[in-house]
């Protein structure tokens, strides 16, 4: 994974954390089978592939690692056509705009993002009580394909683990082409300014 990459699978930790097998996220997986109701046999493998994102991002430490300007990550089902959107949300500088010219601070000693070892964090109610904060994000909603998604399972089997990776890795290799580029963007013109 290159240092701007949006979304990375920690395979040693996922090994290392498990407690039955050769794999945590398998266990996660599992342990929620309740999590593919509804996604079952689906002749789409949207409702699926958003079930193991879900899996894979939400027990920590996570299966999948984000970059440290995605705030989250969300894979959805489209209402409209049933096709699979992702939203997700990553810090941002302020747009230029605001930096121009600062003429609207009125020295009220505006802040960004806190951040403690690189990571972006909410200010906290003490860090509230001293100073504004202005903390941009972006918002991003965007279509991601479904051609290299497995197919949804008739139901809980033996390879349900496997398949749920599958298309974790699918998703991972999707938002990545997505995101990495304005990640890099982001960071490289951080990085100069």
């Amino acid at each position: 994974m290159g240092e701007h990459d949006a979304f990375r699978i920690d395979h040693g930790h996922d090994r290392e954390l498990a407690s039955e097998g050769s794999s945590r996220y398998a266990e996660h997986v599992r342990h929620n089978v309740a999590a593919f109701d509804g996604a079952w046999g689906d002749i789409a493998p949207v409702t699926f592939a958003c079930a193991a994102w879900r899996l894979a991002i939400t027990p920590s430490p996570p299966y999948v690692r984000r970059h440290r300007r995605i705030l989250s990550a969300a894979c959805d089902r489209n209402a409209w056509d049933g096709t699979l959107t992702a939203r997700v949300l990553l810090v941002s500088p302020p747009p230029a705009e605001l930096t121009a010219s600062r003429e609207w601070w009125h020295d009220r000693g505006w802040r960004e993002w806190p951040q403690t070892f690189g990571q972006y964090l909410e200010p906290s109610d003490q860090d509230l009580t001293r100073n504004p904060f202005l903390r941009t994000t972006l918002v991003i909603d965007a279509p991601l394909p479904l051609d290299a998604l497995p197919p949804a399972p008739d139901g809980p089997s033996d390879t349900l683990s496997s398949t749920a990776a599958l298309a974790v890795t699918t998703l991972v290799r999707e938002l990545n082409a997505l995101l990495t580029p304005i990640i890099r963007r982001l960071e490289t013109t951080q990085a100069r300014g």
